[in-house]
């Protein structure tokens, strides 16, 4: 305001003077208890813009020398609350840091000295009394906030952190179901029930809650579809063995809603297919391996895809399985598929060619002895031992670890089906269970002419290049074979054994190839 009268004043003043200056000046009188004043019209002016100015400093002055009190207060209050802002801050990164003796005491301090931020500093003395290891304060400290509306979840979420700290798997879900309850967009009690619902394999109600999250927006439709295509595919899985026809066309269903969501979902195909196939359905189980496919090759899809049919000849499933490979020929498993269809087909020479696209692939199990079968179908013994002697060493391929050596793909544990969801739900990508346990596979190697497998029992693959004995190709089923393993196996696991000759519908049930 003393801004404001300085300025009127002055313009005033410019105004007065340039009238005086320019113009008739004017007379000015002032009669008061017998004192008479005469002046100039501008002087006048500039007298009452003088007094008008003097008496607004008066005020003013007259006005701070009051508020100097109020004044005091506001500044007091002012370092206060920076002083409280300090502490919170360096407490939060005492949490973060680790040292809980520090953040407690800050804790302390900005409780003091934090009157207007009361859930940060409740926030804070729970995560401090957490940092420093005492568990039953941060209980204390986050039951209190059960009491303020505001701070209520965020009271949820650290008694369910805690109980989970604790062991006390029920009342951690407790928690979390209260708080799903109470807002939707808690995505952490959201994941919390869902995890909770997948340990327990209990597939119906962990589709309720994707459900739910997706109606919610806590996951995007992307993220649910997936999700629901693995729960699908796991409740398919966990009734597919049942004796009962019911429970069999109850999988079926689950299999086949499974593909309608992820079309490209392996899993949920080639159990689709399976299932389809044994109820008749063969030209519509072909269809659905045909479109997962071109979408993403897999080896599981190939030899579902092979066992479709029983009645057909070599030559005829050979030329069956390439066109497969035709729909979509650029990836690593198209290529393979096309010298495996030569094999089955009994062309070695179209077998040769296709195995030149391989020829730069980093040398894997199932690589090797792909290639070995490949030059034994040539007649080319010694190329064969070689590739098998590289085959024993290589590594094992995630993809083709799917395959279980009894008779089925994906034969999942419902902890590996659990683990399933949240991977392919969030990413896309699917997991690989018996590889990471070192799981007997499908057969990488081939298998030794049944006249030297006595002989050879000890140690097969040099006693072959011994006598010089020829590797025969497996045009149709690879069998059972237990590459060495990586490292010494688990105590109580099953000893190598080599198969004993029957074949078996790798991917997709227990009749037999013809």
């Amino acid at each position: 305001m003393t801004r404001v009268a300085f300025a009127l004043f002055l313009v005033a003043a410019v105004a007065v003077t340039v009238l005086a200056l320019t113009g008739e000046p004017g007379r000015a009188a002032l009669d008061w208890m017998g004192w008479r004043i005469e002046m100039t019209a501008a002087a006048a002016a500039l007298l009452t813009l003088f007094s008008a100015l003097a008496f607004t400093l008066l005020w003013r002055g007259v006005i701070w020398i009051v508020e100097a009190p109020r004044r005091a207060a506001r500044a007091r209050a002012e370092a206060k609350r920076k002083s409280a802002i300090e502490a919170l801050s360096r407490g939060f990164l005492a949490v973060a840091a680790g040292d809980g003796s520090e953040a407690r005491r800050l804790a302390q301090k900005s409780a003091e000295l934090a009157e207007d931020a009361p859930a940060l500093v409740r926030v804070l003395a729970a995560q401090a009394a957490e940092a420093a290891g005492d568990l039953t304060a941060a209980k204390n400290a986050y039951n209190a906030m059960l009491g303020f509306p505001e701070m209520r979840l965020a009271g949820l979420r650290g008694l369910m952190l805690a109980a989970e700290a604790e062991g006390d798997r029920p009342t951690a879900i407790r928690h979390a179901e209260t708080a799903y309850g109470l807002t939707r967009t808690a995505r952490w009690a959201w994941r919390a029930l869902l995890e909770a619902r997948l340990e327990v394999g209990d597939w119906a109600a962990a589709l309720d809650l994707v459900q739910g999250a997706l109606e919610r927006k806590i996951v995007s439709p992307v993220v649910a579809d997936r999700s629901r295509a693995a729960l699908l595919a796991a409740s398919a899985a966990s009734l597919e063995d049942s004796p009962e026809p019911k429970a069999r066309a109850q999988a079926l269903d689950f299999a086949t809603q499974s593909v309608k969501l992820k079309p490209d979902f392996a899993p949920g195909v080639v159990m689709a297919a399976r299932l389809l196939a044994d109820d008749g359905k063969v030209a519509k189980a072909g269809q659905l391996i045909e479109t997962a496919w071109k979408a993403e090759p897999h080896p599981a899809l190939w030899l579902a895809y092979r066992d479709l049919k029983t009645n057909e000849t070599p030559k005829a499933r050979g030329q069956r399985l390439a066109a497969l490979a035709a729909m979509k020929p650029e990836p690593r498993e198209s290529r393979i598929l096309r010298v495996e269809s030569a094999l089955i087909g009994g062309d070695p020479v179209a077998a040769r060619a296709a195995a030149r696209l391989l020829d730069a692939e980093a040398p894997t199990a199932r690589f090797a002895g792909l290639m070995a079968r490949v030059a034994a179908a040539n007649g080319e013994a010694d190329e064969a031992r070689a590739w098998i002697a590289r085959g024993v060493e290589a590594p094992q391929e995630p993809d083709w670890s799917d395959l279980d050596p009894e008779g089925r793909a994906f034969a999942y544990r419902p902890e590996d089906w659990a683990r399933l969801v949240g991977s392919y739900g969030e990413t896309g990508r699917l997991i690989h269970p018996r590889h990471e346990r070192r799981e007997r596979t499908m057969s990488d190697l081939p298998e030794l002419p049944s006249a030297y497998a006595d002989y050879a029992a000890s140690t097969p693959f040099i006693r072959a290049a011994e006598t010089g004995g020829a590797l025969m190709p497996v045009p149709d089923d690879p069998g059972v074979f237990d590459a060495p393993p990586i490292s010494d196996p688990p105590e109580g696991s099953p000893a190598p054994r080599r198969n004993s000759g029957a074949r078996r519908r790798l991917a997709s049930g227990s009749r037999a190839a013809k």
